[in-house]
């Protein structure tokens, strides 16, 4: 469906760069457009890298372990269902620390993972349970407090001061998460 949208969309474009006769400008624009994200994309792989390979590191080393310790409280009450030592807490534990960290695509394939996991725990069962939910809530709404990729990709696009957005960065994602999980908890409770 998406690709019908794109596809619709710049169909659309160059319908009017040629009814407008702009059609050398919108192709120039489509061809800087294409450089520039080509070289966005080689910039934030050098960051993915280096934070993929700390969070390898960070579970080697047991750090993983540590924070596993300090986020018990709260895991145990987000997923209920997931037991404090099982490989899918610790997913979801180092996803948790990498979007924390601001790592949000490196903390990607650490949420496949965790997904994967509670998948398993659900018996691959075709519905999604609870902690699957939650996870997905928290994952896509999750609290940054060094949003690394963002400081990063604005500082190579000549951003003054790419740090300014820390404070309200850490604003709109514990709002998003509160929001997510009370939303998430309530509708736990509903029976189809």
């Amino acid at each position: 469906m998406m690709n019908y949208i794109w596809g619709g969309m710049i169909l659309l474009s160059f319908a009017v760069s040629l009814f407008t006769g702009r059609v050398e400008e919108t192709a120039a624009a489509a061809t800087a457009g294409a450089a520039s994200a080509i070289e966005s994309c080689i910039s934030l792989l050098g960051i993915m890298c280096l934070w993929t390979g700390l969070a390898k590191i960070g579970e080697k080393s047991g750090i993983i372990n540590f924070f596993s310790h300090l986020l018990r409280p709260i895991t145990k009450l987000l997923f209920p269902n997931v037991k404090s030592n099982s490989p899918a807490m610790s997913a979801i534990v180092m996803n948790i620390v990498a979007n924390l960290m601001g790592m949000g695509n490196a903390a990607t394939p650490l949420g496949i993972n965790a997904i994967k996991e509670l998948h398993k725990e659900n018996k691959y069962r075709p519905d999604a349970s609870n902690d699957m939910c939650m996870f997905i809530v928290i994952n896509t709404a999750s609290i940054q407090l060094l949003p690394a990729t963002l400081i990063s990709m604005r500082q190579s696009f000549g951003s003054a001061n790419p740090g300014e957005v820390i404070v309200p960065v850490w604003i709109v994602s514990i709002i998003a998460v509160v929001a997510g999980v009370i939303v998430a908890k309530i509708l736990e409770k509903r029976t189809l």
